[in-house]
């Protein structure tokens, strides 16, 4: 829960807020917004890498600023590109997925039995990847990467579960792996910020809609994620549309 939380620069750029905005446990909550409108900025508030200017976070009903973040963090799962960026290309998939279960970039100081070995197997199986165990991550698409990353997280079993933008980039084909992938979890609390209705899968329950830094609107998914809220968020005449459980979007007119 964010309460009354603003984000400002050394130099007093305000980068979010102030806002207040709560997730209950196991929402999935989508985030949506234009470029530079905080969305990674919230993100990091949620989970537990950077403080407020102003206002207070509580994280897994737990306080910032009297808790140890160290251990918070091991119950919250990230995926996002600059998490690829920080893993070693030479990693086998199996490899990645196991550095989850404590939250490290390598997995060479820590000691893994059998049946941790399938349980990563069983995870790179539920998000489309079961054949990619042995393979560098290095030598895997953009859109495997990411759903490694996916299998990554939910083999450290996270309560939280954060998502920065997951499908940037993917092509068609692999944005709808990965949303096949979001939608067979099932358990943690989900945040996922993303620019396009299109992306998000059909087991969102909520959606909150930033602008400059500002809750441009908050609440159920059916509600939020309409024309009149979308418009004003992105400053476009939007129209949107259901294509059975799924979103679309496209500037009125086209």
């Amino acid at each position: 829960m964010l309460d009354g939380v603003s984000v400002r620069t050394a130099h007093g750029v305000r980068l979010l807020g102030p806002l207040s905005l709560e997730v209950a446990a196991g929402e999935r909550l989508a985030l949506l917004g234009p470029n530079g409108s905080g969305k990674t900025t919230l993100l990091t508030l949620a989970g537990g890498r950077r403080h407020p200017s102003s206002g207070s976070v509580m994280i897994l009903d737990r306080r910032v600023g009297s808790v140890d973040l160290r251990v918070l963090r091991r119950r919250i799962g990230h995926v996002g590109h600059r998490l690829t960026d920080e893993l070693r290309p030479a990693l086998t998939a199996e490899e990645v997925v196991l550095t989850g279960r404590d939250s490290v970039l390598v997995p060479w100081f820590a000691e893994f039995g059998a049946g941790d070995r399938d349980e990563a197997r069983a995870r790179l199986e539920q998000v489309g990847c079961g054949g990619f165990a042995g393979r560098e991550l290095g030598t895997l698409s953009q859109g495997e990467r990411g759903r490694v990353l996916l299998a990554r997280a939910l083999f450290g079993r996270p309560d939280l579960l954060l998502l920065d933008e997951p499908m940037a980039g993917l092509d068609l084909p692999s944005r709808e792996r990965m949303v096949a992938a979001l939608e067979t979890i099932d358990g943690p609390t989900l945040v996922m910020a993303t620019h396009h209705l299109e992306e998000l899968p059909a087991t969102t329950t909520r959606a909150a809609l930033l602008r400059e830094g500002m809750l441009v609107a908050e609440g159920p998914a059916d509600e939020v994620l309409s024309s009149e809220p979308l418009s004003a968020c992105f400053g476009l005449a939007v129209s949107v549309a259901r294509n059975g459980s799924r979103w679309n979007a496209a500037a009125q007119g086209t």
